[in-house]
């Protein structure tokens, strides 16, 4: 945040940041919440096994992350849910399908900005493996793990981490 020092109203280097939520300018009356934004991320699991997708871009390229994105204004999360997986992986779901499981809070550091989300969790259970069509500019691969042998420490964010821990404890 130490990146953004000039006011956008009264165009002085008077920006002051909180570390928390807010900006504020010193010079004028000018305000700016930085507020918590709403991202899904979604269980894929068949059987035993659960999907990943390795990111191809930053932050945590090259490591495994769940289908997901963030929330669009106007859009429930289930909808986002469908959207981010028609995206992500050409697949069509009904966004009524998904199961809430939880959510956690998570930092997402993005050009210098660290932006704080809050990663809701939603299950997608599925009969069989299926093919996808991949967004190669986010994501190099995909794969199928065994929730027993789960590598946390290949896992690209924080709260994705916490929540499967807790998530293959419990099944």
């Amino acid at each position: 945040m130490e990146n953004l020092k000039f006011c956008p109203k009264c165009g002085q280097e008077k920006l002051l940041w909180n570390n928390i939520t807010k900006f504020s300018c010193s010079n004028c009356d000018f305000v700016l919440y930085h507020n918590t934004a709403a991202a899904v991320a979604v269980i894929i699991k068949h059987q035993d096994e659960l999907f990943f997708t390795v990111r191809n871009q930053e932050p945590g390229k090259g490591k495994w992350d769940l289908p997901g994105g963030f929330t669009d204004p106007k859009e429930t999360s289930e909808v986002t849910c469908s959207r981010e997986l028609n995206e992500e992986l050409g697949l069509n779901i009904n966004p009524e399908n998904f199961k809430y499981l939880g959510s956690q809070p998570n930092i997402y550091p993005y050009k210098n900005i660290d932006y704080n989300t809050l990663d809701l969790f939603y299950l997608y259970e599925v009969e069989k493996k299926f093919e996808i069509q991949l967004e190669e500019s986010e994501i190099s691969e995909t794969i199928w793990i065994k929730a027993s042998e789960l590598d946390l420490d290949k896992i690209a964010f924080e709260s994705q981490k916490r929540f499967l821990k807790n998530y293959i404890t419990k099944n």
